[in-house]
């Protein structure tokens, strides 16, 4: 066998092992990146600093890599499509914001770049009440807790 085969050979056979742990690695790479992009996001939307809501191409781009596998990467290493983390920290500060009772639930949706009427749709999806329910909830959980640590005294 000639020498450059065996060489060939050679090299293919020190790679092959490290190949698997380099596209998991890169999977985990892209997937912080990509959560890391979201969250900058979502913070950049809170603090006023954008004014709409990124859609998967866009942080495909951020991050130079196609849209398509971006989306593949981040379902085949966490099982959950890439909408499902802006959804989840959309949820995070949707609740915080609702606990806060001089913002109405129009600022609230309009904060979070919905509508109001999509946003009650999208916060009752997930959370199985409507935002104005959800407050409620919380005043009195609020007005309860306030109530114990008063009769304990």
């Amino acid at each position: 066998m000639p020498d450059y085969l065996v060489s060939l050979l050679l090299i293919i056979s020190c790679i092959m092992p490290v190949l698997p742990q380099k596209y998991q690695s890169r999977k985990a790479e892209i997937t912080t990146a990509f959560i890391e992009a979201v969250n900058k996001h979502v913070d950049q939307i809170m603090d006023g600093s954008a004014d709409h809501m990124y859609h998967i191409k866009d942080i495909a781009k951020l991050l130079f890599i196609h849209p398509v596998h971006l989306s593949n990467t981040i379902k085949l290493h966490t099982g959950k499509a890439p909408c499902y983390f802006f959804e989840m920290r959309l949820m995070e500060e949707a609740r915080k914001m609702l606990q806060m009772p001089q913002l109405s639930i129009t600022e609230i949706a309009a904060k979070l770049t919905f509508d109001n009427s999509n946003f009650t749709k999208f916060f009752k999806r997930f959370e199985g009440v409507t935002p104005s329910q959800y407050r409620l909830q919380c005043a009195a959980t609020a007005s309860s807790e306030v109530t114990l640590q008063v009769d304990g005294l």
